[in-house]
């Protein structure tokens, strides 16, 4: 084999490629980085960092309302949100990954062959390459979208200042995150979703239980209900819907766009080499391996959870697996994930109706609300509930937890999972009081019985 100007290249610089490009570097191999725009990618610009800054800012002033009256100056909030995700790209800047050891290049890869890229006009190679370019926004076939200056989660956080009103098109995790932080912080929301519910994938009852807070909070919900037409009347957009055969129109001043993702497959040449791909991401096997044996794909690329914490996952475990490959190199299964509203909803495994589904009534279902945690009913956060789903063997196949701080302590649970412990397990582990960490200790100790 002839020799490599690198042994690896990494094509994106989001969560997928900063993992993978640190972890090669790590192992002592030579790794070059390539990025079009600036390291962190999706999550650092227009994903996680900007969106928990302003849902974190919204819930300062949401507590706030409830002492005093209070203006909000959404100038100065989206000033802040910019300040903070500035600061939180500091640790990821390039000047960072040089010191680390590796290569940046600033440019757009394309491949020539399944060793090639080419970047700015230059050839390069490396024994093995790893695709990492993430998704944008998915934008519907709307008639009359493209007459308004729609939002996504790509433009949103570079407002100057909030509209007064807004539609959110997605009752997805943005869709839901965002309409919650808008409307705490002023602007009159209406969340539209085409399913029967918002966040149709998590647990039933979690779900109506936080679209009453949300309702409560002044966000009108509409489910069932599907965006046909955008018009532009006298500069404010009116969304026409189809709500089972009958038509409903909702106008604001801006609409948010947040119908999911799509994987960007374009314009980087994989017909060039072959790659199998679908419409929706690159097909990996277990190790994140393409069929062409030298190219790995991980992030939202690859799918099928698009979160950036399995992003970097995937990263890890394609660099292990391309220089060590055993079967204990292969990626997970175990996912998990939070949607960041207040309360939060984190979720691992099946939900219960996906539990039933599959098991059947050889399950055991153990449910609590946060009002039995002291430190929840003092903290006035009592909303919530915690819902783990266990085998006949006690041991943990799905949890859904709604509720403050529910995506940390749902990282019990992983490690329960993990270390393929029954769940009773957890109440024989000490935990300060009074704590959040109660709402699961009092569950795992209703397991031994």
């Amino acid at each position: 084999m002839p020799k490599h100007d690198y042994d690896l290249i990494v094509i994106g610089a989001g969560a997928g490629g900063l993992n993978a490009s640190l972890e090669g570097e790590a192992l002592g191999k030579n790794v070059l980085l390539v990025e079009k725009f600036r390291p962190g990618g999706e999550c650092t610009w227009s994903g996680c960092i900007p969106s928990k800054a302003l849902i974190q800012i919204a819930d300062d002033i949401h507590i706030t309302k409830k002492y005093t009256t209070l203006q909000v100056d959404t100038k100065k909030v989206m000033n802040k949100v910019r300040q903070l995700t500035q600061t939180s790209h500091e640790g990821e800047s390039v000047e960072v990954l040089e010191n680390e050891g590796i290569n940046y290049l600033n440019g757009f890869a394309t491949f020539v062959d399944n060793h090639t890229v080419e970047v700015n006009g230059e050839k390069i190679t490396a024994s093995n390459i790893i695709i990492s370019t993430g998704s944008s926004a998915l934008i519907p076939n709307i008639s009359g979208l493209n007459t308004v200056d729609y939002l996504t989660n790509e433009n949103i956080f570079q407002l100057e200042e909030l509209p007064k009103s807004l539609i959110v098109l997605g009752g997805g995790a943005i869709g839901v995150e965002l309409s919650q932080a808008m409307a705490r912080l002023g602007v009159s929301v209406t969340l539209i979703e085409m399913a029967d519910s918002i966040l149709f994938r998590e647990d039933n009852e979690a779900v109506d239980l936080l679209t009453n807070i949300l309702k409560k909070e002044g966000i009108k919900i509409i489910t069932g209900a599907k965006g046909t037409e955008v018009k532009n009347v006298n500069n404010r957009v009116e969304l026409i819907l189809d709500r089972g055969g009958n038509q409903e129109v909702v106008d604001a001043e801006r609409i948010l766009i947040a119908l999911g993702r799509k994987a960007n497959l374009e314009n980087i040449k994989l017909e060039q080499i072959g790659i199998e791909k679908t419409d929706r991401n690159i097909i990996v096997n277990e190790y994140m391996q393409t069929n062409i044996p030298n190219i790995y794909a991980v992030g939202d690329i690859a799918g099928p959870y698009l979160f950036s914490h399995m992003g970097g996952a995937q990263g890890r475990t394609a660099v292990r697996h391309m220089y060590n490959p055993t079967k204990n190199s292969a990626m997970t299964k175990d996912y998990a994930w939070t949607t960041f509203t207040h309360p939060e909803l984190a979720r691992t495994g099946f939900t219960e109706k996906e539990a039933r589904e599959k098991y059947g009534e050889n399950i055991r279902i153990y449910k609590t609300n946060f009002s039995s945690s002291d430190r929840a009913v003092v903290d006035e956060k009592s909303h919530g509930l915690a819902k783990v789903i266990c085998n006949s063997e006690g041991k943990i196949i799905g949890a859904s937890i709604l509720g403050e701080r529910a995506g940390e302590l749902l990282g019990e649970i992983q490690l329960l999972k993990l270390f393929d412990q029954p769940f009773y397990k957890l109440s024989e582990a000490i935990h300060p009081y009074p704590t959040y960490s109660e709402v699961l200790t009092s569950l795992s100790g209703d397991a031994k019985e």
